[in-house]
């Protein structure tokens, strides 16, 4: 089974004094050790990125539009646009997974509740496996739940949703780290 590392939306214009997110700094550190376990591997490590060209926010090569600084990104890594919350829409993403022979996607990035939940749903609709990165997602406090409280509240749901033909799993970076 191919396997890829998806980055999520780690950009700059959603980590602002604004917009705090939840144990940013871990969430970096753990996309960091995979995406390099990842590329020691020869498996790609797939950076999406939200392009709202038009809208005035997140305009392609704008700052906010530029991933975080303590990412470690290398020219390698595959590049893709995304137009809304799910990254598969209308984006080449699952062209290049395909032309890659890629089955399983490792699922990190922001925000949890937007854009990971919604790409992780349109990637178990499209029979792909996913493993969701416990400890690899971030989001911001929402008015009736903390940003913690998001978070678990979604790994819960995507430890005990029903599979589909490829299936879906919620593990820590620790335990990934030790399947590999």
């Amino acid at each position: 089974m191919n396997k890829a590392l998806l980055i999520i939306d780690m950009q700059k214009g959603s980590f602002t004094p604004k917009t705090p997110r939840f144990r940013t700094n871990e969430v970096v550190d753990n996309i960091n050790i995979l995406a390099m376990e990842f590329r020691s591997l020869h498996w790609p490590v797939v950076v999406i990125q939200h392009d709202g060209t038009g809208s005035g926010e997140f305009e392609k090569n704008a700052s906010d539009w530029q991933n975080l600084d303590t990412l470690n990104l290398k020219p390698d890594d595959v590049y893709i646009d995304k137009y809304a919350n799910d990254v598969f829409y209308r984006s080449r993403l699952q062209e290049v997974l395909q032309k890659s022979g890629i089955s399983h996607l490792f699922i990190t990035g922001c925000a949890t509740d937007f854009c990971v939940e919604s790409s992780i749903q349109s990637a178990l609709t499209k029979d792909f496996h996913v493993t969701v990165v416990e400890d690899g997602h971030t989001t911001g406090d929402r008015p009736h739940l903390s940003a913690k409280q998001v978070i678990d509240h979604y790994n819960w749901v995507w430890q005990h949703m029903l599979p589909t033909a490829g299936g879906i799993e919620v593990l820590s970076t620790k335990n990934i780290l030790r399947t590999l």
